[in-house]
């Protein structure tokens, strides 16, 4: 009899398990159809260069919830001010979404995105703080049913060996079974009013089939050229890795051949325009490589590399060529100078632009900085101007604020930022701001067979 009895409660309990597992089946399934139907909120956790554009676009079509710990930020943005200055307030408008800090906010959403950053420290090695903590803040507010998608790039494995435990820990559900997750690489390119979310393919993945029918499905609703759907999570948080790993290896070639054939007395520019005639031969140039993609990322590669105890060689020798660079045009511009007779500690140069690329206000990992700051160290007196940037903000990431005003004597001027403005003057303005004799140095080769009385050098 006790045994029946026991039989029976086991049954019971199993049938009660199996009904709850449909029902929060269906919830999964019924994800996409919720949100489109406005039922369901989409939240986007961290509002920077990649969130904000991601949660206005969606805003347009489904109810939206930005969240950022930034409460300044959040004012910016709800009074249409993107604090990033990409977008301008035509962006916001007819956009259905909350700007906010409160968790409790954050709550009402059922399908979440984390696009924080993701930086490296002063060794170069992966700084994760930004991504575990957003981890943290979804474990607080995750519930049964509910969808989590990472956006930030992260090294293969980093999703569902660092980040998902966070949230298990904190919310006590199982990813998997009581949410769903995904990771869909962000391909925000900052100041590029062409490749935008909405035209470029969206590489997606998900925690398991159903999972990546919804994530894809939902990415559709903003990106009309489509999505890609990766075989699984490490796939696609590879994926993206590469993509600026790529770019940096070709940059970094391109600067190691710059090096070679300034020794030989040859313009690289001049031989990449004519070995560009070949129909297979890829168009890269040498420059500063910062930012916060292609300087970055493949760190995060060599280092969970490392730790499977491969120690990358072909990816850390671009990544340190690439990291000199700025050392070699500070040294260029010294010699230069040197070679002028003139005292190198009371020269003075200017530095036109100081943001990491052209026509953007981004001075994240700026090489223009290491290159004001070689400078410096061999007591030139050193102004920087850029149109784009911020002075205060530089003075307190860099040390070095924005001049107000342009003198008449530099002994070298270093254009360094390709910025639009930049590419308009003649000559006849370098030489109304700089010494007679003085250098041009001009890292885009914007102004090459242009400059013919002052002195002129590029990569």
């Amino acid at each position: 009899m006790q045994i029946k009895i026991a039989t029976a409660f086991c049954c019971a309990k199993e049938s009660k398990f199996i009904k709850y597992q449909l029902l929060l089946h269906l919830k999964f399934q019924k994800m996409y159809q919720r949100i489109i139907n406005k039922e369901a909120k989409v939240a986007l956790v961290g509002l920077g260069y990649v969130g904000l554009p991601i949660a206005l676009a969606f805003a347009k079509k489904i109810k939206v919830i930005g969240f950022d710990i930034n409460a300044l930020r959040i004012d910016m943005m709800r009074n249409a001010i993107d604090p990033s200055n990409e977008l301008d307030s035509l962006a916001f408008a007819n956009s259905d979404i909350v700007f906010t800090n409160d968790l409790e906010v954050l709550k009402e959403a059922n399908f979440f995105i984390i696009a924080v950053p993701t930086p490296v420290d002063d060794h170069n090695v992966p700084d994760l703080t930004p991504v575990l903590k957003a981890s943290e803040t979804i474990g607080k507010v995750i519930k049964k049913g509910d969808y989590v998608v990472y956006e930030s790039t992260v090294y293969p494995g980093c999703t569902e060996e660092d980040c998902l435990p966070v949230i298990e820990k904190i919310s006590g559900l199982k990813a998997g079974v009581d949410f769903m997750y995904g990771y869909s690489p962000e391909r925000i390119n900052p100041g590029d009013k062409v490749h935008t979310l909405e035209n470029v393919v969206k590489v997606v993945s998900g925690s398991n089939c159903e999972a990546l029918d919804i994530i894809a499905k939902t990415y559709e609703l903003v990106v009309s050229a489509g999505v890609h759907r990766a075989s699984s999570v490490k796939v696609a948080e590879a994926a993206k890795i590469i993509e600026n790993t790529q770019r940096d290896l070709n940059i970094a070639l391109m600067n190691e051949l710059s090096i070679i054939f300034d020794k030989m007395g040859i313009n690289t520019y001049e031989v990449l325009e004519a070995a560009g005639t070949k129909w297979n031969f890829l168009k890269f140039f040498p420059g500063l490589v910062g930012g916060h993609c292609i300087g970055v990322d493949p760190y995060y590669l060599t280092y969970k590399s490392s730790q499977l105890g491969y120690n990358s060689r072909v990816i850390l020798s671009g990544r340190t060529i690439n990291d000199e660079m700025a050392v070699h045009v500070a040294k260029k511009t010294v010699q230069a100078i040197i070679k002028s007779s003139i005292n190198i500690a009371q020269s003075k140069v200017l530095v036109m632009g100081c943001t990491f690329k052209e026509n953007v206000s981004d001075i994240r990992n700026s090489k223009v900085a290491d290159v004001v700051k070689e400078l410096q160290a061999f007591n030139v007196t050193v102004h920087v101007t850029d149109t784009h940037a911020d002075s205060e903000e530089l003075l307190h990431e860099y040390g070095f604020g924005l001049v107000k005003d342009i003198e008449k004597d530099y002994d070298a001027v270093i254009i360094a930022v390709n910025h639009e403005s930049y590419n308009q003057y003649e000559e006849s303005y370098f030489e109304s701001i700089t010494k007679p004799d003085a250098l041009i140095v001009d890292l885009k080769g914007v102004y090459r067979n242009k400059i013919t009385h002052l002195k002129y050098w590029s990569l």
